[in-house]
C-alpha cells in the first residue's frame, strides 16, 4: 500500500478526533463559557449537520479542481476551525470553530476516497479504502477517552491544540506523499504510462471521471446509486440506533457500573477497526454478496443483544460483533456508491450526507422506543429492524445490477 494512504488515514484520524472528543469535554467547556449543559450540547448536533452541509456544499464547489488541492483546501479548513476553537474567546466563536471543522469532514472522507482508491491496483480499492477510514475507526477508539484524559490535565484547550497539530502533520502528510495525479484519470494499457496523459499507442483510456457540477449531477440519474445511499443511510441508522443508548443498556440492563461504560465503548471501538479492514478486504473479493452478510450479520447481531443484553459476558462478546458488523460494510458501500456515479466526487460526499442522515435517523427513533416506555432495550431492536430494511435495500440492488463503468486504475511501471 503507497504511503500516501498513510498520510489520508492520519487527517481522517485528526477529523475523528475532532468529531468525538468534545464528549469528554462537554462539562468543562460548558463550565468554561458558563453555559447550560444543552447550549453545549449544540458543539456536538451543530457539528454533526455541518458535516451534512458541508459535505454536499464543499464537493459541489470544488467538482472542477485537482483533488489533490482540494483536500489540501480541506485540511487547512480543518486545522483554522481547531484553531479557532482551541482560542476560542467565548461561546459563539467556539460554536463557529466547530461548524468550521466540519465543514471539511464529508468532503474529506468522500474526495479521499477516490483518491485513496486511486493510488492501488482495481482489485485493492476497497482495501485503500479502508486504510483511509482505519484513521476515523481508531479516533472512534480513542476520540472521548483521548479528549477526557487531555482535558483533565491540561484544560479542553490543550484537546484543540494538540487536534490542531495533528491537522498540520496531516497537512504536510498529505503534500509531501499523494501524488499530483492522485484521483485523476490514467492509462487503461501501454507500457509505462505517465499519468493523466492518453494511453500509448494501441491503448485504450480510461474515460475521465465527471468534473463538472452538471456532469456529477448525471450520475444521481442511476437507481444503484439511490439504492446504495439509501442502504448507507438505513445501515448507519440501525447501527446509531443502538448505540445512542448503549450506555443505558449497559448500565440499566446488563448490569455494569457507570465507571464500566468508557471501556465497554473501547471495546466496540476496536470492532469498528476490525470491521473496516476485514470488511475492506472481503468486498475487494466479492462487493455485493460482502455488502449482504455485514448487514444481515448487524441485524442478527442487534437483534440477539436485545435478547442477551441481560448477561454481562454477552453484551462485551455482542457490542464488540456490533462495531465489526456494523462497520464492515462501509469500504465496500463508498467504492459501490461511486462505481455507479462513474467516479463522482459529489456521490462520494453524498454517501458520508447519508450516514449523517441515518445517524440521526436511528438516534431519533431509539429515543421515542425509550419514551415510549419499551425499555432499555429497545434501541436494539428498533436498530435491528432498520438494519433490516438496509439488508433489504441492498438484495434488490444486488439483484438489479449490472457492471459499473470503473474509471480508476492504478498506474504501472
Amino acid at each position: 500500500m503507497p504511503s500516501g494512504l498513510v498520510a489520508l488515514a492520519l487527517g481522517g484520524f485528526g477529523i475523528g478526533l475532532t468529531e468525538f472528543l468534545i464528549a469528554g469535554l462537554l462539562p468543562q467547556v460548558a463550565s468554561g463559557f458558563a453555559v447550560s449543559e444543552a447550549a453545549a450540547g449544540w458543539l456536538i448536533s451543530g457539528y454533526a449537520l455541518s458535516v451534512a452541509v458541508g459535505a454536499i456544499a464543499l464537493t459541489a464547489a470544488t467538482a472542477r479542481l485537482p483533488r489533490k488541492q482540494v483536500l489540501l483546501g480541506l485540511v487547512a479548513l480543518f486545522v483554522v476551525g481547531n484553531l479557532l476553537s482551541a482560542i476560542a474567546p467565548n461561546y459563539p466563536v467556539m460554536l463557529l470553530g466547530r461548524i468550521v471543522a466540519a465543514l471539511c469532514h464529508g468532503s474529506f472522507f468522500g474526495i479521499g476516497s477516490l483518491v485513496a482508491r486511486s493510488l492501488v491496483a482495481p482489485e485493492k480499492k476497497s482495501q485503500a479504502v479502508a486504510i483511509m477510514f482505519a484513521g476515523l475507526t481508531v479516533a472512534n477508539v480513542l476520540g472521548v477517552p483521548f479528549g477526557a484524559l487531555v482535558g483533565e490535565r491540561w484544560g479542553w484547550r490543550a484537546a484543540f491544540w494538540a487536534v490542531t497539530a495533528i491537522g498540520v502533520l496531516a497537512l504536510a502528510g498529505i503534500a509531501a506523499l499523494v501524488p499530483a495525479w492522485a484521483g485523476r484519470v490514467r492509462p487503461a494499457t501501454g507500457t509505462d504510462p505517465v499519468p493523466g496523459r492518453p494511453a500509448a499507442e494501441g491503448g485504450e483510456a480510461d474515460p475521465a471521471p465527471p468534473s463538472g457540477l452538471r456532469a456529477q449531477l448525471r450520475a444521481f440519474r442511476s437507481w444503484q446509486v439511490w439504492l446504495t445511499l439509501t442502504a448507507t443511510a438505513l445501515s448507519y441508522g440501525g447501527m446509531f440506533g443502538a448505540f445512542s443508548y448503549i450506555a443505558y443498556t449497559f448500565t440499566e440492563v446488563s448490569g455494569f457500573a457507570p465507571a464500566d461504560v468508557a471501556w465497554l465503548l473501547m471495546v466496540y471501538g476496536v470492532g469498528l477497526v476490525v470491521g473496516n479492514l476485514v470488511g475492506g478486504r472481503a468486498a475487494d473479493r466479492d462487493r455485493d454478496r460482502a455488502l449482504v452478510l455485514a448487514l444481515s450479520g448487524l441485524t442478527l447481531t442487534l437483534a440477539l443483544f436485545g435478547l442477551l443484553a441481560g448477561s454481562a459476558t454477552a453484551s462485551v462478546v455482542l457490542v464488540f460483533v456490533m462495531g465489526v458488523t456494523g462497520f464492515a460494510s462501509v469500504p465496500g458501500m463508498i467504492t459501490r456508491v461511486t462505481d455507479y456515479a462513474h467516479g463522482a466526487a459529489l456521490a462520494a460526499s453524498a454517501n458520508v450526507s447519508a450516514s449523517n442522515v441515518g445517524n440521526a435517523l436511528g438516534a431519533w427513533l431509539g429515543g421515542l422506543a425509550i419514551t415510549a416506555g419499551l425499555g432499555y432495550t429497545s434501541p436494539l431492536y428498533v436498530g435491528a429492524g432498520i438494519a433490516l430494511l438496509s439488508t433489504v435495500v441492498m438484495v434488490i440492488a444486488t439483484r438489479r445490477a449490472g457492471t459499473p463503468r470503473v474509471v480508476d486504475r492504478a498506474p504501472t511501471s
